[in-house]
């Protein structure tokens, strides 16, 4: 099986950076793409980022110019730089991994952390 591992979450005052991280564990032979999604109280999940396995990176409206997305292949791990934050970026952020082939497998299949909480408040 496949573990998606966030870390980096807290709180940080307005305008402030954060830096997320997700590990992604298991027998894993490739990973199609990596994300981050998003879910404030109250309110539905957010597509934030996504990054494909050759770099190719795609950011929601809300975040783009302020969040860079990156990856590193050879450890399965996904980050989320996160500068001028507001405090509307409050939520529960969840790291995905999507059409992950495993050893032995012959098709991917998508996985989900758990999910990290980041407070922006003053």
């Amino acid at each position: 099986q496949v573990q998606l591992v966030e870390f980096g979450g807290g709180l940080v005052q307005p305008g402030g950076s954060l830096r997320l991280s997700c590990a992604a564990s298991g027998s894993i032979v490739s990973i199609y793409a990596m994300g981050w999604s998003r879910q404030a109280p109250g309110k539905q999940r957010e597509w934030v980022a996504r990054v494909m396995g050759d770099g190719i990176t795609n950011y929601a409206d809300s975040v783009k110019g302020r969040f860079t997305i990156s990856r590193d292949n050879a450890n399965n791990m996904v980050y989320l730089q996160m500068n001028s934050l507001k405090p509307e970026d409050t939520a529960v952020y969840y790291c995905n991994a999507d059409q992950v082939l495993i050893v032995g497998s012959s098709y991917g299949e998508d996985y989900w952390g758990t999910g990290t909480l980041v407070i922006v408040s003053s």
